[in-house]
């Protein structure tokens, strides 16, 4: 096979694009669950620390 035919053939082969798809797909998913689990985290800081607040003003009383 002559290099001309084997550049060719690599140009039809669309076996690995649906991998690269399904990896971008992934690769998306996770950064949007990286951000509602970085919000999620963030809220629940502040419930505690707004808890942590109450019970020291209850203390004081």
């Amino acid at each position: 096979m002559s290099g001309i035919a084997i550049i060719k053939s690599l140009l039809r082969d669309e076996s690995g694009a649906t991998a690269i798809e399904y990896g971008l797909i992934a690769s998306l998913i996770v950064i949007a669950m990286m951000g509602a689990l970085s919000t999620f985290a963030n809220e629940a800081n502040d419930m505690f620390d707004d808890i942590e607040t109450n019970v020291q003003n209850a203390r004081d009383l």
